[in-house]
């Protein structure tokens, strides 16, 4: 969930300090321009969006379709206590042979002895149609009914605007945004933060192996080597995933995850044009990868301040007289910009808490500054809904209260 902040960036603040002539680190500066149709930047730790465009747009998601195939698969195996290193089976469906035209492949056949491990690599690293299909096979009996898991799973993350048909994204009516899409990555990180070493950052996949035939197949042993299709792991520092895409009807897709310094970035880009052709397409894809990453690592860092102890606040009119209050979640990490941040300190503002009140209800604020002013407040909240006490506490502290806003007015 995102959090709430009256102010992040002060962009409006001038460019220069009046009183030491410094330059200003001002991000508006050199906004990247993409030839993506729809992009969104994300901070992983905070989910506060540091750059969109046309977020909201529908685009088939093509092949990162596939990363939602693994975090359902991955979530259908622990629920039904099943090891990602047994052998699984591999339906007709899903041999390589079976594929539509022009389909990534993994290169499944029949007779293979193949893991759910293997499956993902096969989907992380070349792409194939036909580990996506054999995975959806493992857990539904049809790919249709393993897309209502993906799309129950999607509905339950708050991707408002995404559906899936199939498990591949071969299919055109596979239909996200740049927004939704963000939101699943930083939850798929969360989740899975093992699987960007384990699958989507290995440099090459090669199949079948030895291990993967039968002994009376092991007379011919066709491996075929793939690389890993996302360029930027090769050439941009702390990339380490997720997944490249490409149909015609979306033009060429990725969603990119890197890592500097404790600041992690999600970078969505759909829709670069096909028209450019597929060389093209791909550098331009992987231009505005870089670029989009680039902008984020200068002008932005996460801060993750020390959790000072909340003291209890006081209750008038209600069942208990002290209110325990938690640290809240989205306080833990913050977003700002990267010359800022420097002797954080936090001021926190308690409202009159006076019940009943429901839990969720804001009840104050904690504001974080550093030696250049406010950086971002984050709301406090009722953990639990708050009883109204007795008519006599009622009376008693309605009491209290009048004498003591009358003498803070004096």
């Amino acid at each position: 969930m995102l959090y709430s902040l009256k102010k992040l960036f002060l962009y409006a603040a001038v460019l220069f300090s009046a009183s030491a002539g410094l330059y200003a680190l001002n991000p508006l500066n050199e906004v990247p321009e993409l030839k993506a149709r729809s992009a969104v930047l994300m901070d992983a730790a905070t989910g506060f969006i540091l750059f969109e465009k046309n977020p909201d747009d529908l685009i088939p998601p093509a092949s990162l379709t596939k990363l939602m195939t693994i975090h359902v698969a991955e979530q259908e195996a622990a629920n039904r206590g099943l090891s990602l290193d047994e052998p699984v089976k591999l339906p007709k469906q899903s041999w390589a042979v079976n594929q539509p035209p022009r389909s990534s492949l993994m290169f499944l056949a029949q007779g293979q002895i193949v893991s759910l491990n293997e499956l993902f690599l096969g989907m992380a690293i070349p792409s194939g149609n036909d580990a996506a299909v054999a995975t959806a096979l493992n857990f539904s009996p049809t790919t249709e009914a393993f897309a209502k898991l993906m799309n129950r799973e999607a509905a339950a993350l708050g991707m408002k605007n995404t559906v899936f048909v199939e498990p591949s994204g071969i299919s055109e009516e596979n239909l996200t945004t740049a927004r939704d899409f963000a939101v699943f990555c930083r939850e798929y990180i969360r989740l899975h933060p093992e699987n960007l070493e384990k699958y989507h950052s290995v440099s090459q996949f090669a199949y079948p192996k030895a291990s993967n035939l039968r002994p009376s197949m092991q007379n011919r042993i066709d491996t075929i080597v793939q690389g890993n299709h996302i360029n930027l792991i090769r050439s941009f520092d702390g990339v380490d995933g997720l997944k490249t895409g490409y149909i015609d009807e979306s033009g060429y897709n990725i969603a990119l995850t890197a890592e500097r310094n404790g600041t992690r970035f999600i970078a969505i880009i759909l829709g670069v044009p096909a028209e450019l052709g597929s060389r093209w397409g791909i550098r331009a894809r992987d231009a505005d990868g870089e670029a989009l990453l680039t902008w984020g690592f200068n002008y932005f860092k996460t801060i993750r301040p020390e959790i000072p102890p909340l003291p209890p606040a006081r209750v008038w009119k209600g069942k208990i007289n002290k209110l325990p209050l938690e640290f809240p979640e989205n306080a833990r990490a913050l977003t700002v910009l990267s010359d800022r941040g420097s002797s954080l300190h936090c001021e926190i503002s308690i409202d009159d808490i006076i019940a009943p009140l429901p839990a969720g209800f804001p009840v104050g604020n904690i504001t974080f500054y550093d030696d250049e002013g406010a950086l971002a407040s984050v709301e406090l909240t009722t953990q639990e809904d708050i009883e109204a006490g007795n008519f006599f506490k009622r009376l008693w502290d309605s009491i209290r209260l009048f004498f003591k806003k009358a003498f803070s007015k004096v």
